[in-house]
């Protein structure tokens, strides 16, 4: 597994990410439209910011995520499950490439296993 390219693909999802983060936050926050006066469409816009504000949660998280992976990268962990300890697996990792359990680990400690 070529670390370097990793290194490089967590780094561009990064960049991706950040960008998008810039569009939302101008969306919800520096708004140049005035408020509509119509209540209906000001249930639209409300239901449409918070959307946004998800999407720039979850774009938050994905870097936070792939900031920990780039970590790993620097300090030879990054292969490991950070459970378990054993090989993450490489086909993990080129599909999820900032994974910090092997597929056993992550399949106990998933959304649905609290």
């Amino acid at each position: 597994m070529n670390l370097d390219q990793i290194r490089e693909k967590l780094l561009a999802r990064k960049a991706e990410i950040e960008a998008r983060l810039q569009r939302t936050h101008k969306h919800i926050y520096l708004k140049d439209e005035p408020v509509s006066a119509n209540f209906n469409e000001q249930i639209k816009q409300t239901e449409n910011d918070e959307l946004v504000m998800t999407l720039e949660a979850e774009g938050r998280e994905e870097i936070n995520q792939i900031d920990h992976a780039l970590q790993r990268l620097s300090d030879g962990s990054y292969l490991s499950c950070t459970t378990c300890g054993e090989a993450i697996g490489e086909k993990r990792l080129q599909v999820i490439p900032y994974a910090e359990q092997c597929i056993a680990c992550a399949s106990m400690t998933g959304p649905d296993r609290s």
